[in-house]
Parts: C-alpha cells; sequence; structure tokens
C-alpha cells in the first residue's frame, strides 16, 4: 500500500511538474462574466489538458491590455473596441476565441427622465464609462447625430462610476449597465421595469464584441504556444457549456473563487443566468461578419470624441487557428 501511495504521489508530482503554465487576466473582478475559466479550473478541465492555469481578476486600476503589454499575463479577456484600439496603437492583440457570442450592454433611463425614445436625449446628461467601455457609445451618438460635448442640441457626458449610483442619485438621466451586473442592481435598488426605458446597444445597431480571449500576435509564431493557447480554448469553452448547463453550481464556484468576499450567491446565480444567454449559441469561434460589425460600428464615430480606430485593422487582428484545432479534436 505504501508503495502504491508513493507510486501515486510521483506520478502526481511529475504531471504537476510537467504542466504547462498559463496566466489569464480578466477585464474586471472575479464574477459570473468569467464563469467558464472558473469552471473550467475548479473541474478540472484546465487539468486534463496538461494545464497549471492561474486566474487574474481585474479591477478598476488594472487594464488587461497593458498587463498583457508588460509581460504578466499570457493571454487576457476585453472587449473588441479596447483591443483594436490597442492594436492600431502598437500593441498587435490578436483575438483567438469569442465565448461571447452576444453583447450585454444597455443603457437604461428613468422614465421620468423624459426619455422615452433616443429622440430624448437632447439636452441630457448621461453616464457612460471609460477605459475602452466608451467606444461603442460615441459610436452611438455619431449615428444619432448628436454633439458630446454638452453643446446645445447635444449630451452631457458624465464618466460614470462603476455602479449605478449616478441614476439612484439622479445624476445622469441615463446610464450604462450589463444586462448581467448592474440592470439588476437598479431592479435591487427597488426601481421597476416600467419605471425604467432601457436600450440595447445591439437593437441601435451600434454592437461590438465583448469578452473575447486576446494573445500578442508574435507569441502565435511560437507552435509550442500555439498547442498551449489551443489546449486553453478548448477546455475553457468546456467550462462555458458546463457553466450554462449548471448556473447554481457555476456561481457557486465563482463565489468560492471571490477573494475579496465582495460577490453574494444571490447575485451570483442572477449574473450566471444572464450570461448563460451572451455565451449560448457560441463554441468559441469568432463569426467573422460580427468582427466586421464591430470595425463598422467603430469606424463610424471616427472624431476626436472617440478614439478608438481611425482606420480599418491592419494585418490579423483576429484568427480562427487556436479554435480551428481546439474544435476538431
Amino acid at each position: 500500500m505504501k508503495k502504491l501511495i508513493t507510486a501515486a504521489f510521483l506520478a502526481a508530482m511529475a504531471s504537476q511538474a510537467s504542466a504547462e503554465d498559463v496566466k489569464l487576466q480578466l477585464k474586471w473582478v472575479t464574477q459570473a462574466q468569467f464563469a467558464g475559466y472558473y469552471v473550467a479550473q475548479a473541474k478540472g478541465f484546465y487539468e486534463e489538458e496538461g494545464l497549471n492555469v492561474t486566474i487574474l481578476p481585474g479591477g478598476p486600476d488594472i487594464a488587461p491590455e497593458q498587463v498583457i503589454a508588460g509581460g504578466g499575463a499570457d493571454v487576457i479577456t476585453t472587449w473588441m473596441p479596447a483591443a483594436l484600439a490597442a492594436r492600431e496603437r502598437g500593441l498587435p492583440l490578436v483575438n483567438i476565441a469569442q465565448p461571447f457570442k452576444n453583447g450585454g450592454l444597455k443603457f437604461t433611463c428613468l422614465k421620468d427622465s423624459g426619455i422615452t425614445s433616443t429622440a430624448d436625449f437632447a439636452g441630457k446628461t448621461l453616464g457612460v464609462w471609460f477605459f475602452g467601455n466608451e467606444y461603442p457609445f460615441y459610436a452611438w451618438m455619431a449615428k444619432l447625430g448628436l454633439a458630446t460635448d454638452g453643446s446645445e442640441g447635444g449630451v452631457t457626458v458624465l464618466k460614470q462610476a462603476f455602479n449605478v449610483d449616478a441614476l439612484l442619485q439622479k445624476q445622469a438621466s441615463c446610464i450604462s449597465v450589463m444586462s448581467y451586473n448592474e440592470y439588476g442592481q437598479v431592479l435591487d435598488a427597488g426601481i421597476t421595469e416600467d419605471q425604467l426605458v432601457t436600450f440595447s446597444y445591439k437593437d441601435e445597431g451600434v454592437a461590438v464584441l465583448e469578452d473575447g480571449l486576446y494573445v500578442l500576435e508574435d507569441r502565435l509564431a511560437d507552435p509550442a504556444f500555439q498547442e498551449t493557447m489551443v489546449k486553453f480554448v478548448r477546455a475553457s469553452m468546456k467550462g462555458w457549456k458546463y457553466a450554462e448547463a449548471n448556473v447554481d453550481e457555476a456561481a457557486q464556484i465563482v463565489v468560492d473563487n471571490d477573494q475579496s468576499g465582495a460577490q453574494t450567491l444571490e447575485h451570483q446565480k442572477y449574473m450566471m443566468g444572464e450570461v448563460a444567454k451572451l455565451t449560448a449559441g457560441s463554441n468559441g469561434a469568432l463569426d467573422p461578419a460580427d468582427y466586421e460589425m464591430t470595425v463598422a460600428t467603430l469606424l463610424a464615430a471616427v472624431s476626436p470624441d472617440n478614439p478608438a480606430i481611425t482606420k480599418a485593422p491592419e494585418g490579423t487582428a483576429w484568427t480562427s487557428m487556436i479554435t480551428d484545432k481546439a474544435l476538431a479534436q
């Protein structure tokens, strides 16, 4: 028995020693927005692929693009507008997988502010997230023909904190919300859906690809790194599909990994249920039409107000090389 235990222990140690290390930098804090990765880790999907994955939470002072540029991560999650903006500025990020088929970015307004349609935006103060999240908003305003400098006939932009206080305190008529997070926070604050007018960016024709997986282009030239990413994407998508099918369990896994202790199981269950609607239908492969839609949206608002991109991306902004191999096995 002792020999068997020793052999098993040595085998486990050898497996760990030969595991390929991968550092994943998240776009935001530990929450169900990233459940697929935490599930893949908790259920052993990464281990099955011979990977030792370290998941690094994000936050208001952490830019995934800067982290990977500095060598602090092998792969990051971010929105395509931020990735394309970084690429145009010299950081060659490449999308290798797109777990989120649909976007959750919305804009919600208080009816008592006088807003019933986009025609009522003029003269109002609108809350907008920055740090790369502002690009779809500026594209939308450009489509509506509204100036964003506070001038007459335009709108005033409030740089919104990553919460819903601006709406609750009536500092803004409308604020940015994610369907799986802040919208629920507004409802939790006692505001009912019939007191709100909510706009979907997708319905307004200015949708962009949200949470995707990105690596640096030069690293994809290394066959060994390619194979590591194939394993990582395959295991991650297995985690996402498991999370979709097991919402409550996935939410518990997220809470178990939240070192801050800020997340509640109730809210993570709500979030996971909504996130599952966004990853549903995706096997990880990016749809070229969704990429073209994102680029067209961003180019529609090329102006000093919109620093995303000024021209169509050059080179390889996305590749199917990784997902083609991951899905074939």
